[in-house]
Formats: C-alpha cells, sequence, structure tokens
C-alpha cells in the first residue's frame, strides 16, 4: 500500500512539471531547430541521426578526468536537494524500487564521436524530480559525481523523457569505467553534460558552472548547432 501510495504521489507531480516544463522541452533546440546541422536519416526528435561535426563509432571510447571511483552497491548513494520541497538521500535498494524505465538513444561526445542506439535501463531524472517537487524558483540542476566532477543542466533539457540516471547497458550492469554503478545520459546534449559515478544532484534557482563549463565549454550544449564551446 505504501509503495503504491508513493507511485502515485511520483505521477502526480511527474504531470504537474510536464504542465510546467512542457512548452519549453517543445522549443528546445534538438526538438524545435528549423536548421539542424548534421546528416543521415531523421533520429527520434527529428534531427539529423549524426549532427555536425561528429563521426559514428560502434566502440565506446572511455573519457574521465583520470579518476575512476570504485564505489560498492552498499556504499552506493544519491543525494537530492537545492531548490526542492522533498530532500532526499537515496541508497541502491531505493533507487532500484522507483519506476525503471528501457531506452534506447544516441550518445554524442563533443570529442567528435557518435554512437548511435545504445539500450539502457534507468530511472528518469523526470521522476527523480517528481519525488523531490523542485520549487518554483527552480530553474537548472547542478550534477556531481564521485570522481569530484560537476556539469549544469536547464530544466528544461533536464526533464525530458530521455534523459535518465542508467545503471544497465544492453542488458548487463553498466561498466566502472563507463560510469557505474549510476551515471546520467543526456542524449539530447552533448554527453559531458551527463555526469558519470554521479552521487548529487541540487536544484539551483540560477545557472552555476560546472567543470568543463568553467573551462570554456557550452553552457547549453546542443549538438546540431555545433554547440561545443562558448
Amino acid at each position: 500500500m505504501e509503495q503504491n501510495d508513493k507511485l502515485s504521489r511520483i505521477v502526480e507531480a511527474r504531470m504537474k512539471l510536464k504542465n510546467r516544463f512542457g512548452e519549453k522541452i517543445k522549443q528546445t533546440p534538438s526538438v524545435a531547430d528549423e536548421r539542424p546541422m548534421g546528416k543521415g536519416k531523421p533520429n527520434r526528435h527529428g534531427m539529423p541521426e549524426i549532427p555536425v561535426g561528429q563521426t559514428e563509432t560502434r566502440k565506446w571510447p572511455v573519457l574521465d578526468l583520470g579518476i575512476q571511483p570504485e564505489i560498492p552497491l552498499a556504499e552506493w548513494q544519491l543525494i537530492i536537494d537545492g531548490e526542492v520541497e522533498h530532500p532526499v538521500t537515496l541508497n541502491w535498494d531505493d533507487f532500484m524500487a522507483l519506476p525503471q524505465t528501457e531506452d534506447t538513444s544516441d550518445f554524442h561526445c563533443v570529442t567528435t564521436w557518435s554512437k548511435l542506439n545504445m539500450n539502457w535501463k534507468g530511472v528518469r531524472l523526470l521522476d527523480l524530480a517528481a519525488l523531490v517537487q523542485p520549487k518554483e524558483t527552480a530553474t537548472h540542476i547542478l550534477c556531481y559525481g564521485y570522481d569530484d566532477y560537476t556539469t549544469n543542466v536547464s530544466l528544461e533539457e533536464a526533464l525530458k523523457p530521455d534523459v535518465l540516471l542508467v545503471h544497465t547497458y544492453e542488458g548487463a550492469p553498466l561498466p566502472p569505467e563507463h560510469g557505474g554503478p549510476v551515471r546520467m545520459i543526456t542524449p539530447q546534449l552533448y554527453a559531458w553534460k551527463g555526469s558519470k559515478w554521479i552521487n548529487r544532484i541540487k536544484f539551483l534557482k540560477e545557472n552555476v558552472l560546472g567543470f568543463w563549463e568553467e573551462r570554456g565549454y557550452s553552457n547549453t550544449a546542443y549538438p546540431w548547432r555545433n554547440d561545443r564551446y562558448s
């Protein structure tokens, strides 16, 4: 009964967020751009499958800051706080008890490679937001990794249905070198916007630069506009 009540609250809060940010999401460049740059057939959002300046790869290159933390599941946690009504700290069991989503999406790295049709399982950031209920003042999130990495994302991008915190890739646990046990993915933005080894999501009332954004990378990171650097 308690689990059903929790699910009902998440669904209700999710619908409120959808109503609040729905129009902004529809106007984002990866959905609404009338002159996107790229090549190939239309992707799931109507953009060219391969964004400008990208080359398709079959491999999944490993990129990080030179640190690959090892986090046992018994010690993993996710803090969600900031401009929210109900901040939480989730352990692994809490996280896995949330609605689970399977999705297929593409992965575009700013270093010019794209990997297509990757199969994921995880929790939508939308459902995590519904759990904590962002305040009306919230406009962005800042994501933190166990490797001390940070990156910022606007809420109209973060709340898209294909933005997930994934724990499974191609039916197997997400490999540690790719951010396991849990990383965020942002299929409609360059992949640096998805923190590997994620352990905190802070909702903000204004934009705050993350690790690469402080070093000259774009705040917005739209692949179909070649939006790599500020």
